[in-house]
């Protein structure tokens, strides 16, 4: 085999995105909470960006140009002539123009007295503190457990081991054998019990059933009896337990029957002690922690016009900063006695705010326009609701606008609008659907809210199955839907099947 270099010539072509085009797509993906911080972001890294705080334009006042030399920032080079007069009459002139400057510049606030309130305090004081993760709220509940110092070492373990809802997830005997000798699988069975009379109720339980039997058995000492009535030998607490600990897998499966014929007893207690256990907390880990729950801010706001019979559809970005370019820098760019290199930082950062602006401008004219593309052809949604949603693919919103496909679906990417049912992702009124019996277009998420709509209304002694939800649908106009279609978008609405929504 012979190995040699060679060169060739070829033809291809390629697409390459400059850099302000890459930025404009990234811009236009943000919501309006990512786009405040990429503009404080923006603000913080590039000099030549500033606020603009009128909103509309014609409010702006002009801005007068100034040259380096108004603002007095000329070298301190100290002339050899003239006994150097010149060179310290301008340092003089320098203390003239800071004056002015102080004088130009928002006034001195002073330091609060000692006897009157200091608004950053009263506000840090106001503030609610940074909530406990469910590790650090039981081990300072643990800490205050006087045991000995194996149980201790072992309950701590113990906590270390409980996930987020609240159950212990390995066995003890796996605990057991990573102890290094500091306890004994009975100090472990010890902390255990201790560590599972902590709060919330619940908390370190290691299947269901043991996690409902501690928040009863709590609960009865607090309450030491929820009813004085007996039935067959049982008050309604120890009714439950047995409930709990003996039948939970038929409890799970709603196989209430099969429970009333082994506990020997009627419907109505069984339906009694199933409202009353449906209070407990499965996951009571839950109840603790940080709130991973991320405000939701609509990009978009929907109103009904004036006469009612349109909708004006405008930018939710008030609270999104209007920028600028500082004039002075872009003069001082422009002067020739500045360096090579300041000048080149400068008119780098000066196309680095324009690009940033103008992508600013196009993402919100691109998601204006698009809002209004969807309000055009979902208005019967908006006027009767989701079970007036039509379909709606990405490419007739795009050939509305005049844009590309991609460029839309970026547009309403992890953005919301809000109108009169609710603050809805944009993305909510892309889909696509099937025809009712009078030929009109009825998207997935409008046979989805009939779906519900049916399962609400229908007779819980003798729940639908998917198949006579089917007729149903049918019925309502929906033809051509496949039973595993309906068993699809029940799970989708985390509606159980017909067997577990059955009330006895």
């Amino acid at each position: 085999m012979k190995l040699e270099m060679r060169g060739d010539l070829r033809m291809e072509q390629r697409m390459k995105l400059a850099p302000h085009m890459i930025q404009s797509m990234e811009i236009l993906q943000l919501p309006i909470l990512a786009l405040q911080e990429r503009i404080e972001q923006e603000l913080n890294s590039n000099p030549i960006l500033e606020l603009s705080e009128p909103s509309n334009p014609e409010e702006a006042e002009p801005v007068e140009e100034q040259t380096p030399d108004d603002i007095g920032e000329k070298d301190l080079i100290v002339n050899t002539d003239n006994d150097k007069v010149e060179d310290f009459q301008r340092l003089d002139g320098i203390s003239d123009d800071y004056n002015d400057y102080l004088q130009q510049a928002e006034p001195y606030h002073p330091r609060p007295r000692y006897d009157q309130p200091d608004k950053k305090l009263e506000a840090l004081k106001n503030t609610a503190a940074y909530p406990l993760s469910l590790h650090e709220y039981l081990s300072e509940q643990w800490q205050m457990v006087e045991v000995p110092e194996a149980v201790k070492k072992a309950g701590s373990m113990i906590i270390d081991y409980i996930n987020d809802r609240g159950y212990l997830s390995v066995r003890l005997e796996q605990l057991h054998n990573k102890d290094r000798n500091d306890f004994t699988f009975d100090d472990l069975k010890a902390a255990l019990e201790l560590v599972q009379q902590l709060e919330p109720a619940g908390v370190g339980a290691r299947d269901l059933r043991e996690c409902l039997l501690i928040q009863m058995a709590q609960s009865t000492e607090e309450k030491p009896h929820f009813a004085k009535e007996k039935q067959n030998g049982d008050t309604d607490a120890s009714f439950e337990k047995r409930l709990i600990s003996e039948h939970i897998n038929e409890l799970l499966e709603n196989r209430l029957p099969d429970i009333a014929r082994k506990m020997n007893c009627d419907f109505e207690k069984i339906n009694r002690a199933v409202e009353h256990i449906s209070k407990l907390d499965t996951s009571p880990g839950l109840q603790i922690g940080r709130d991973r729950n991320y405000p939701i801010t609509a990009d978009v706001i929907v109103e009904p016009s004036e006469n009612g019979d349109d909708y004006t559809v405008r930018l939710a970005d008030t609270n999104v900063p209007n920028l600028r370019i500082n004039n002075y820098y872009v003069k001082l760019a422009k002067n020739e006695s500045i360096g090579e290199k300041t000048k080149k930082f400068l008119q780098d950062n000066i196309l680095s705010a324009r690009w940033i602006i103008d992508a600013i401008e196009q993402r919100n004219n691109t998601l204006l326009k698009v809002a209004k593309a969807i309000v055009k052809y979902q208005k019967d949604f908006f006027d009767n609701g989701q079970l007036y949603l039509r379909p709606l693919p990405m490419s007739k919103v795009a050939d509305e606008v005049g844009v590309h496909l991609a460029t839309v679906s970026r547009a309403v990417a992890g953005k919301y609008m809000q109108c009169s049912w609710g603050i809805l992702p944009l993305r909510k009124f892309f889909s696509g659907g099937t025809e009712d019996a009078n030929g009109e277009g009825l998207s997935w998420e409008a046979v989805r809210g009939k779906l519900q709509q049916i399962i609400d209304a229908e007779d819980k002694t003798r729940p639908l199955s998917d198949t006579q939800i089917c007729k149903k649908l049918a019925e309502a106009g929906i033809k051509n839907l496949a039973r595993r279609t309906v068993a699809k978008y029940r799970k989708l609405l985390n509606i159980p099947a017909a067997r577990f929504r059955k009330k006895y």
